[in-house]
């Protein structure tokens, strides 16, 4: 640990000064059909943890730790191709398909009534998505009519005789997958998904009034038609729809890990660009309704990038062969504590957010295969704080920072941070990041109107080699204890280590 805080920055939280409740859904995930997410991840008959369905007791233990509020499901690109009807039914009597968008056989063992089942059991609610590239807007409604409507119609009853007397009603529903990519079987140009988007809605929302729908933003702010596809399918979807969705990764592909957590002001510059174009769409109608984010794709992803491309390319069409099985490290675990800093930033406008995926496929959680056990990756520890402590409201902190120089990004924050206030609980919650890998910095945060609180907890991770990594023998890169924060004039003044991630609770006496 550094002996030396000489840098300061200067956090000001005041109570009156807030951005917005956070919405618990900001804390969601995914789970795709790809790779071991679905089979071998969240089921696996025959495994010592499995349950009489075969989904696995301990992942679902773990997911239930987090704290997951929603999942988005079956995909993803996956979902371009997908045949729900193939889905349900006797298992038995469901047919294989090969997989188009990941070159593998889907089983099909597991379907939109199993996931259903397991969601509950996991203690989330189910994000669908329907599929607007191969497909469209009958299909969309049957499957709607499947998972919501009560009975007495073809789908409905489809639903009942295969043992769901009960509506799924999922709430949320994604219009499609990424249209504006070209790797998405069934890719749209702007104005043909504006149109068979509004359309989908528009006949959804007959069937069930009461859910909410997701329009395809852009694939990532590298796309060469954003913002431009936001504007334009927004022009068409604006008075159906309730959120845009927004996806982007971040990898380190040049070793510059400097440069690489200082990818969270680009995520901050992604949203600032989408809400523009929302409201820009929203003032050219003269529209009262505002429309609102769904983060629904964000982690780290490279690492397992070139040995993905050579299996899907030499060895495809296996069932749940092993494909984006990223093994994090704690830089990556930094970054992620960075971009749930920034979600919480934008709690006013991100009201969905999900991490990208949820089990062994770019996750916080992986199982072993052959009966192994399933363990926490680097990156579960700062979601699972971020998810446990931030509930609540976002406050609109002042942050003076010292600098740090980065290769691309020029000179940036050393100090990425954001408080959360639980009225209820009375607690407030610092969350920050130093992302100096030189220097620590003290931190000193005068809290205006929190008078009464005192420090209860402070959790930090920090101290470890930036590619260390976990496994399911050594969970050693997790958070840990910390002293030596103490108030100061009135403000708590704490020394964060370079290359920390930072969790201060303080508690109203």
């Amino acid at each position: 640990m550094q002996k030396n805080f000489e840098r300061q920055a200067a956090m000001t939280v005041d109570r009156d000064f807030t951005i917005a409740p956070v919405d618990p859904r900001i804390f969601g995930s995914f789970i795709e059909h790809l790779g071991r997410a679905v089979y071998d991840g969240i089921y696996c008959p025959g495994h010592p943890q499995a349950d009489a369905q075969g989904f696995r007791k301990d992942v679902i233990e773990l997911v239930r730790e987090l704290g997951v509020p929603v999942v988005r499901y079956p995909g993803g690109n996956f979902v371009s191709s997908f045949v729900w009807e193939d889905s349900v039914g006797p298992v038995a009597q469901r047919p294989r398909r090969v997989e188009l968008a990941w070159r593998s056989t889907e089983t099909n063992e597991i379907g939109m009534d199993e996931f259903a089942d397991w969601a509950k059991k996991a203690g989330t609610e189910v994000m669908m998505a329907v599929n607007l590239g191969t497909r469209g807007i009958a299909d969309a409604c049957n499957l709607l009519e499947y998972c919501n409507h009560p009975g007495g119609a073809k789908y409905s009853d489809m639903r009942i005789a295969n043992g769901h007397k009960e509506p799924h009603n999922f709430k949320v529903w994604c219009l499609g997958n990424e249209m504006d990519g070209p790797w998405q079987f069934g890719h749209k140009t702007m104005d043909e998904y504006g149109r068979l988007a509004a359309e989908t809605a528009k006949a959804m929302k007959q069937i069930d009034p009461s859910i909410q729908l997701v329009s395809c933003g852009s694939s990532n702010d590298h796309m060469p038609t954003f913002p431009q596809w936001e504007a334009t399918t927004l022009e068409h979807t604006y008075d159906y729809v309730d959120f845009v969705s927004m996806h982007q990764y971040y990898g380190n592909e040049k070793n510059d890990t400097q440069d690489f957590l200082a990818c969270s002001d680009d995520m901050d510059a992604f949203i600032r660009t989408v809400v523009a174009a929302c409201d820009f769409v929203q003032a050219k109608k003269r529209g009262k309704k505002r429309i609102d984010l769904s983060f629904d794709e964000w982690n780290v992803w490279f690492h397992s990038k070139q040995h993905d491309d050579d299996h899907m390319a030499n060895q495809p069409w296996g069932v749940a062969p092993p494909l984006l099985e990223d093994i994090y490290t704690f830089e990556d675990a930094l970054l992620v504590g960075e971009m749930l800093i920034t979600l919480l930033r934008h709690a006013d406008r991100v009201k969905m957010a999900c991490l990208a995926q949820l089990v062994n496929v770019i996750a916080p959680i992986m199982t072993d295969r052959n009966g192994g056990p399933a363990w926490r990756q680097t990156i579960y520890y700062p979601f699972l704080l971020a998810s446990r402590y931030g509930r609540g409201t976002a406050m609109l902190p002042l942050v003076l920072s010292p600098k740090v120089k980065t290769s691309s990004h020029g000179e940036v924050d050393a100090l990425v941070a954001v408080a959360v206030h639980n009225e209820a609980a009375g607690e407030l919650t610092l969350f920050a990041v130093n992302r100096d890998l030189e220097n620590g910095l003290t931190l000193r945060a005068a809290l205006r109107g929190f008078e009464g609180y005192e420090l209860a907890e402070w959790l930090s991770m920090e101290g470890f080699d930036l590619k260390a990594t976990n496994s399911a023998e050594s969970q050693a890169v997790r958070p840990a204890a910390r002293s030596g924060a103490a108030f100061e004039d009135g403000a708590l003044c704490a020394p964060l280590s370079a290359a920390s991630f930072n969790v201060l609770r303080l508690k109203k006496k």
